[in-house]
């Protein structure tokens, strides 16, 4: 039986989750814009649902716009940002996920000052950096809570503060934070959060983007005006709602299943340590997310110890091709030399990774490098 540990990739729908998903499809199916019965039903279940990510968010409901998911709230952040303010000086990070950094590189294009922050080698942004940076007409930093290969969480409290004291919006992708830690708009002043639903046991094709009270975007899409005028598009109320459910239910236990997949993590990594005595980690231990290991194996590529062992279901941090094998943005930007990063695999666990899970993959793990 296969052991899954990519759920940073994506993550299972809990059963709840699903149940709430086929209610809202099968029976109170209605447009949420109509004013008949049915289409009244669904707009109160939408509501509900945004009152409950705003509540994970410690945020407030009208300040929660549904979308498509993180790729299209990254999207009408930057870009939504950037149209109402021609020319400005925009401030993002080398190792962003593509979601972020395509937006700015189009920026780049179209005229507007774009800045790209270097990271040190454990995967952080110096807020020093920052304040180097920030010029006049700076106007938008967008730099994600927690990347999605390495789970380093960045100063994101420290940034928020500059940012504030330059009077500069901030934006967070908190993709992979949200659900994994505590993610509050209040202790982390942001203006801008993005939150993808399949990240954290929601369905695929829903997220959410929290928009600060008073800050303004342009819409980049137009139609009928639903999300207040800035998201148009019939709401798919089953999908938020099933976003809605999975936040009220991780809310309940994040501290504790955080404190277990953290001590499953560590268990795992130092089992890797004791087979491979050379083993890499990139990033410090106490700085990433509990659910995150991001190691090499020098001598391999992480494709052919995945491939060797096809019960393990988990990612690398290079890709191999005809041409030779291209490392990630992320570990050329931490400056992992490339004969470590070739090797590298991150392993991200989950609600339903066992101990069980972790003993029977160190055992694979143990069989591969013993041949």
């Amino acid at each position: 039986m296969a052991i899954y540990l990519d759920y940073n990739a994506t993550t299972p729908v809990l059963p709840e989750v699903a149940e709430v998903v086929k209610r809202y499809l099968t029976e109170e199916f209605g447009n949420a814009s109509c004013q008949h019965v049915l289409g009244q039903a669904a707009r109160k279940g939408l509501e509900l649902a945004r009152q409950k990510v705003a509540h994970l968010l410690e945020a407030l409901p009208e300040e929660i716009y549904f979308v498509s998911g993180g790729t299209e709230a990254n999207n009408l952040a930057i870009l939504g940002f950037a149209l109402k303010h021609p020319k400005a000086h925009i401030i993002t990070s080398q190792i962003e996920h593509p979601s972020v950094l395509n937006p700015c590189v189009r920026l780049l294009e179209l005229g507007y000052d774009v800045t790209f922050l270097p990271v040190n080698t454990a995967g952080l942004v110096d807020p020093e950096d920052l304040k180097r940076a920030l010029k006049p007409d700076t106007r938008l930093v967008s730099i994600m809570w927690a990347n999605n290969e390495t789970g380093v969480i960045q100063p994101v409290k420290e940034i928020a503060s500059i940012c504030r004291e330059a009077g500069v919006l901030f934006h967070t992708d908190a993709a992979q934070a949200v659900g994994k830690i505590r993610v509050s708009v209040s202790h982390v002043p942001c203006d801008l959060l993005t939150i993808a639903g399949h990240k954290l046991y929601a369905p695929k094709g829903i997220g959410a983007l929290y928009v600060r009270r008073g800050v303004k975007l342009q819409n980049i899409l137009f139609g009928a005006g639903q999300e207040r005028g800035l998201r148009p598009g019939t709401e798919p109320t089953a999908l938020a709602c099933g976003l809605g459910k999975a936040c009220e239910l991780l809310a309940t236990d994040l501290e504790a299943e955080g404190k277990r997949e953290r001590a499953l993590r560590e268990r795992f990594y130092e089992g890797l340590r004791e087979i491979f005595p050379s083993l890499v980690r990139h990033g410090p231990p106490g700085l990433t997310i509990p659910n995150t290991l991001s190691v090499s194996f020098p001598g391999y590529t992480g494709e052919e110890i995945l491939k060797a062992l096809p019960e393990i279901w988990a990612s690398t941090g290079a890709a191999c091709h005809a041409k030779g094998v291209t490392v990630s943005h992320v570990l050329s930007a931490m400056k992992v030399p490339p004969e470590v990063a070739r090797g590298t695999i991150r392993f991200s666990l989950g609600r339903y990774t066992s101990q069980e899970d972790i003993e029977k993959a160190l055992c694979l793990f143990r069989t591969f490098f013993s041949r």
